[in-house]
């Protein structure tokens, strides 16, 4: 079932701007697309309106080529599943997974039988098998969440929604429960969206990525899209770990500070052009201790462990703005030290628009 969002506009009663301004969005069918971005970014919303939970101030919903805007949640026919998992504590496992069913009109309602083998079926697909006479209180977190998305599929969803579906879980639970999902999805084929603010499970787990911000979509494209070819400024600075330093572009040249910074695919496309911008680094684009015609000096401000590599603070050509760099695990630097830094890669943006 393919999900068409057309010019989706949303302004709440009393805000001082627009949720959503003017957003499209198409995700084809049996998709898994993430709606990735900061907190008021307006991810919820649009999948909210999606839903049906909530009405767009203007712009339309299509289900395949069934405008689906004046139609409930249930005419919708959506899976939907919140972060809270919103599970009936009375209820065991088994009953919460067959409620959807329990409670359709009588004319639709399936047998007792049908329901309950439903019920079980799903809960062997989402592996929690034997566990249908629990209660929602004796089970994991992880465990409560995949009763959250069996009890969102037993009712036969067109599309599956999800509302940072793994928020409320611990770090560990989190990545078990994300390829997890992704196996689920490939099994069964919904199309699906989910909101997160996690860019490590939206680059992991979509075949696509909506970056939203400020109530609009910034960009949208494959997570190797996304990560290596940014297109604004606001999707470097979200994406990765990128550092940003003050920089200038002239004559295709971008410089920070006196120092020419060789940046083959910006030099390419920015000939002739002139201004002030921001380079965006990461940490894996920089490298320390290399002297040489094109380095540059920076100071060490801070060293912290970080997994299995240390990770340096620095401060380049004095700037006030400092970026990180994984420091190599024989050489252990000192607060204070200077040292020489080449850029190897980088992102320039030229007020605000990605070049």
């Amino acid at each position: 079932m393919q999900i068409r969002a057309v010019d989706i506009a949303k302004t709440f009663a009393g805000a001082s701007r627009a949720a959503l301004n003017g957003v499209s969005l198409t995700v084809g069918s049996g998709e898994l697309v993430a709606l990735l971005g900061p907190s008021g970014g307006g991810k919820t919303t649009l999948l909210r309106i999606i839903a049906g939970l909530d009405i767009p101030t203007s712009g339309k919903v299509f289900f395949g080529d069934e405008d689906a805007s004046q139609k409930t949640v249930q005419e919708r026919r959506v899976g939907f599943v919140f972060q809270s998992y919103a599970l009936f504590k009375h209820l065991t496992v088994e009953e919460n997974v067959a409620f959807g069913l329990d409670v359709r009109d009588r004319a639709l309602r399936p047998p007792k039988e049908e329901i309950r083998r439903r019920a079980l079926e799903l809960l062997d697909l989402v592996q929690l098998s034997g566990l249908a006479g629990r209660r929602p209180g004796q089970l994991s977190g992880g465990q409560r969440q995949r009763v959250a998305l069996a009890r969102a599929l037993a009712v036969e969803p067109r599309v599956l929604l999800l509302d940072e579906p793994f928020g409320a879980l611990d770090a560990k639970v989190r990545r078990e429960l994300r390829s997890w999902l992704r196996e689920l999805h490939a099994q069964t084929g919904h199309t699906t969206i989910f909101v997160t603010h996690d860019q490590d499970e939206a680059l992991e787990l979509a075949d696509r990525v909506a970056v939203l911000n400020g109530g609009r979509i910034e960009q949208i494209g494959t997570p190797d899209e996304i990560y290596d070819h940014p297109a604004t400024a606001f999707v470097n600075s979200f994406i990765g770990e990128a550092g940003a330093l003050q920089a200038h572009l002239r004559n295709g040249q971008v410089y920070v500070g006196a120092h020419p910074v060789t940046l083959p695919a910006a030099s390419k496309q920015t000939s002739g052009a002139a201004g002030e911008g921001r380079l965006f680094v990461r940490p894996q684009d920089i490298v320390i201790g290399e002297a040489g015609p094109d380095s540059l000096r920076a100071e060490i401000i801070s060293v912290r462990r970080s997994g299995p590599t240390r990770r340096a603070e620095i401060s380049i050509d004095a700037q006030t703005a400092n970026v990180e760099v994984d420091t190599p695990s024989s050489v252990v630097y000192r607060p204070g030290e200077q040292v020489p830094v080449r850029i190897l890669r980088g992102a320039f943006f030229l007020n605000g628009e990605g070049i």
